[in-house]
C-alpha cells in the first residue's frame, strides 16, 4: 500500500517511498483520542465502484471487494469496540458474531481491547438474522437495537437468543440512533464502526452522527442498477479528506466531517 495523502499526525513509512507497513497503516486508521475518553466516534466503512455502485451483480458488497479493501476491513474491525449494521445487510452478507482476525490481534491488544468486537444489529422489527443466534467460541457478543413498534414475540425471541441485556429498545416507529449510540457509549463501546446498509448510513448522516467515512473505491465499472452507499431523501454533509492510500488501483480514504474534532 502506498500513502498518497497523510493527515497532520501521519506516521512515517518503512521504505521512505510512501509504502506503508502494517503498523503504520494501523496508526493511520486509529480512532481519535476523544473516543478513548468516553466520547463516541462513529465511523462508517463502505466500498464502491468507479461508477458509484455499492454492490456487484449479486447484490452483495463482497463481490466488488479487493485485496486492499479486505485488509483494511479487518483492520477497522480490530480497532472498533462495536460494529453497527442494519439487519437487512447482516442477512444478505451472511454476518456472524465477530472474531478479530489474527493479523490484527496485536493491534487490538495494544489499544487495551482484549475481547472481540461487539456486533450491534439495528432492526425496527426485531428480526435477528439466523446466523447471529449462536455465538461461536472466540467471537464477540451480539446486541439487537430495536424500537417499540417491533412485535413483542420477536423482541422476546431475541432476548431468549442474546440475553435480556443485549436487546436495547430505543425509539417509537424506528430505532432512535441518538439514544442507541448513547447506550452503546454508556457500555464503554465508544469506537463505533458502521458497515451499512445504505438506509442506516443515510439515517446516521441525517441525525448528525456520522463523524467519519472510510471509503474504498474499487477500480471497477459494473453499470446496471445498483444501490449507492446511502439510500433515502436528499441530505447534504461536507467531509474533508484526511488519508488517501492506493494499492494496485484501489483507492482507500478517510473522510472526516468538516466540523468534527480528531484530537
Amino acid at each position: 500500500m502506498r500513502l498518497l495523502l497523510p493527515h497532520p499526525d501521519a506516521p512515517s513509512d518503512d521504505e521512505g517511498d510512501g509504502r506503508l507497513s502494517p503498523e503504520a497503516l494501523a496508526e493511520l486508521y486509529e480512532y481519535p483520542r476523544s473516543a478513548t475518553r468516553g466520547v463516541p466516534w462513529v465511523r462508517a466503512n463502505f466500498v464502491t465502484t468507479l461508477d458509484g455502485a455499492a454492490t456487484g451483480s449479486d447484490g452483495r458488497s463482497g463481490s466488488i471487494n479487493t485485496g486492499a479493501d479486505r485488509e483494511v476491513f479487518g483492520l477497522l474491525r480490530a480497532l472498533a469496540d462495536v460494529v453497527l449494521v442494519g439487519a437487512g445487510t447482516a442477512r444478505i452478507e451472511g454476518y456472524r458474531p465477530i472474531a478479530a482476525r489474527a493479523q490484527w490481534q496485536d493491534v487490538r491488544a495494544r489499544s487495551g481491547r482484549t475481547d472481540p468486537p461487539v456486533l450491534a444489529v439495528a432492526s425496527r422489527s426485531a428480526q435477528l438474522p439466523p446466523l447471529l443466534r449462536e455465538r461461536p467460541e472466540g467471537a464477540g457478543e451480539v446486541i439487537l437495537l430495536t424500537c417499540e413498534r417491533a412485535p413483542e414475540d420477536a423482541v422476546e425471541a431475541a432476548r431468549a437468543a442474546l440475553g435480556a441485556d443485549n436487546v436495547i429498545v430505543r425509539g417509537g416507529d424506528g430505532v432512535d440512533l441518538d439514544a442507541a449510540i448513547k447506550e452503546l457509549a454508556a457500555r464503554g463501546l465508544t469506537r463505533i464502526l458502521c458497515e451499512g446498509g445504505p438506509q442506516l448510513m443515510h439515517d446516521l448522516v441525517s441525525a448528525g452522527h456520522l463523524d467519519e467515512l472510510c471509503l474504498t473505491i474499487a477500480p471497477t465499472i459494473v453499470a446496471g442498477d445498483h444501490t449507492r452507499i446511502t439510500a433515502g431523501p436528499s441530505i447534504v454533509e461536507h467531509l474533508v479528506p484526511r488519508v488517501l492510500i492506493e494499492s494496485e488501483g484501489t483507492v482507500l480514504g478517510r473522510w472526516v466531517r468538516a466540523d468534527a474534532a480528531t484530537g
